[in-house]
């Protein structure tokens, strides 16, 4: 357990467990998927300032319907989730933000603020103001969670669990995110010379 304390993990045990707890989940569970959850703590907040956006529904598949036709897809799904929340998915997106939490207070040397807000990759290549790192942020993870929801879900959902699985569409979806990825990393982050 001494990995657990050192000032960076190692990638191949890292891996290793990560691959396990995908193995496990999928086998005893389900399969992963987070970006389901931002929607459903949309619908959550949605309903605490209208009442009416879910109901419960006796002819509806899942009990509840929404007049939103997003929250009322595969028979009231989404409204299920969001009139009852604390379901496993919703609680496994609470438990990685509490599990990343923790892996950085067992670093021995952790991160500074500065390194957390402006990494030195960001500050060599794109430079040292946090309003642009901020924008990029923003705008990266908007990108990917509005193209997640354009395909029904998310890299962990079709790349990770879906390869799992044997999921050609996860092998393929993998293939093509890499394939973007790196040639955008390497335009990104080059060495300033």
């Amino acid at each position: 357990m001494e990995f657990l304390k050192a000032k960076e993990w190692n990638w191949k045990i890292s891996g290793i467990l990560l691959g396990l707890i995908f193995l496990i989940t999928v086998a005893v569970v389900k399969p992963i998927g987070v970006s389901t959850q931002f929607v459903i703590l949309d619908g959550i907040l949605w309903k605490s300032v209208n009442s009416k956006i879910i109901v419960k529904d006796e002819n509806a598949k899942k009990g509840y319907s929404s007049p939103n036709a997003y929250l009322n897809k595969s028979g009231g799904k989404y409204a299920k989730n969001v009139a009852n929340p604390f379901n496993y998915s919703f609680v496994f997106v609470v438990a990685m933000i509490i599990g990343g939490f923790l892996a950085h207070k067992m670093q021995n040397e952790p991160i500074s603020k500065e390194e957390r807000v402006i990494p030195k990759i960001w500050k060599q290549t794109m430079g040292e103001s946090h309003l642009k790192r901020y924008i990029f942020a923003f705008t990266g993870g908007f990108l990917v969670l509005f193209g997640a929801r354009m395909a029904g879900g998310c890299s962990s959902g079709h790349m990770m669990s879906g390869m799992m699985q044997t999921s050609i569409s996860g092998y393929l979806f993998a293939f093509a995110t890499f394939l973007a990825a790196i040639p955008v990393a390497m335009i990104l982050f080059k060495e300033r010379r």
